[in-house]
């Protein structure tokens, strides 16, 4: 009896993680970022307004508040293995139906339906993507390979926001912008079905262990599990912390892209989709990996309650960037390149500080990785908040004056940050530790 405990508690792969980890993390990035990021481009190219776009894309981010909720039921499936692979293959399905949708008479609606059902299919995908990572490896393994997850899932960003908008500037300008992303959503489906089939083959089985649990059970357990989050010494003041300290870095990455596409008559930059790929594909997307891994490391040496003010000014304070450009609008490539990489940094830098958060301080519990799930949900709830007002306010006061207000933004968060704890109460501590 305890060797077959032992067996099924063990790692169930003998494959390299070499095989899988780097396709099974590209999976989970390349629909998120066609979701949250060419969307938004693409919106733009079919001539949406700021404010339809900010409205829509943060509709759609609503996936991934709400993931927790589901995410136990998962586990009624036979293997994580069958769930990765379902939903990848689900996504391809939903984003090559994007494409033919665009040719529609009521193309709006429904490339927003297959858009709702792409980022529920990702959202569910994240979860099982994870769980299958954490029961397919050893501890060590998981330390390992932790920095390819990431490579890999920015991977995602890199084909999407540089390599999708490249493609869809040269064709915006050869065959029209509809005809342009259609042949982008192919080029996802395309991409989505291929991972699907390879992890098919090469992804570990991770089987979910046998248990007798109905559904009505699972939800049961659930129901405790949101109960014993909201009764957490502190946590509206939580909550409202993480929510904030998204206010000024949501705005600033929905309206940021947009402003540098807009006529300059419109106050914008005037550039083409594939500049604005280049820039945030290749530029951007190290300066957000590099400003990461720093702010890792800064908030290690420094500890989070003395590292938190300067991780939120550094989320905050580079999106000035945004102001230079939008004041002086230069035409300079470099000069643009070098303000959004600066932006880029301090946003990967500084959002090290709500990740440590919600690690340290919301979820240690009895229900720890559950609760550390709920935080991230919240987080995204910040995340759909401000941006779906992002489009209204800078409508209301036009590029210039929203980016001084982007800056204001960071206020209450900056001060709430030194009235509340940086450590977990120390009841939840101990349950942690007894559990």
């Amino acid at each position: 009896m305890t060797s077959t405990a032992t067996a099924m508690c063990a790692p169930s792969s003998t494959r390299s993680p070499s095989v899988w980890v780097p396709t099974l993390y590209l999976a989970q990035g390349l629909p998120y970022f066609a979701v949250a990021t060419v969307a938004m481009q693409m919106f733009k190219s079919l001539g949406l307004s700021n404010t339809e776009i900010s409205h829509w894309t943060a509709f759609l981010g609503a996936a991934w508040i709400f993931k927790p909720l589901w995410s136990p039921f998962l586990e009624l499936a036979s293997s994580k293995k069958k769930v990765v692979v379902g939903f990848q293959l689900l996504g391809a399905l939903f984003l090559g139906l994007v494409a033919l949708a665009l040719h529609l008479p009521v193309w709006l609606g429904a490339v927003i339906a297959l858009l709702t059902l792409a980022a529920f299919a990702s959202a569910t995908h994240d979860i099982a993507c994870d769980g299958l990572y954490i029961a397919s490896l050893t501890a060590k393994q998981q330390a390992q390979y932790a920095g390819w997850t990431g490579t890999f899932f920015n991977a995602g960003r890199f084909i999407s926001a540089g390599g999708m908008l490249l493609l869809a500037d040269h064709f915006e300008r050869t065959l029209g912008p509809v005809a342009a992303w259609t042949i982008v959503f192919c080029l996802y489906a395309a991409m989505m079905a291929a991972l699907g089939l390879y992890n098919g083959s090469a992804l570990p089985q991770a089987p979910n262990a046998v248990t007798q649990a109905s559904a009505s059970a699972i939800a049961g357990t659930l129901k405790e599990v949101i109960a014993d989050f909201f009764r957490k010494p502190g946590i509206w003041v939580s909550v409202l912390f993480i929510i904030l300290f998204r206010a000024g870095e949501a705005q600033v990455q929905t309206i940021g892209p947009l402003f540098l596409r807009d006529t300059v008559a419109a106050g914008g930059l005037g550039l083409t989709t594939g500049q604005v790929g280049t820039l945030y594909g290749t530029a951007g997307t190290i300066a957000f990996i590099a400003g990461s891994i720093g702010g890792g490391y800064f908030a290690s040496w420094l500890g989070l309650k003395r590292a938190i003010l300067l991780l939120i000014l550094a989320v905050n304070l580079p999106n000035f960037a945004f102001w230079y450009l939008s004041t002086f609008r230069p035409d300079d490539m470099l000069m643009i390149g070098a303000a959004l990489s600066a932006e880029m940094f301090g946003y990967g830098f500084g959002f090290v500080g709500l990740i440590l958060y919600m690690m340290q301080v919301v979820a240690p519990g009895r229900f720890q990785t559950a609760h550390y799930a709920f935080a991230t949900g919240v987080m995204q709830l910040g995340q759909v908040l401000f941006r779906w007002i992002s489009g209204d306010i800078q409508a209301a006061l036009g590029y210039q004056k929203f980016f001084i207000w982007v800056l204001l933004s960071a206020i209450p968060v900056a001060v709430l940050s030194q009235l509340i704890p940086m450590s977990a109460n120390r009841d939840d501590r101990a349950s942690a530790t007894s559990s």
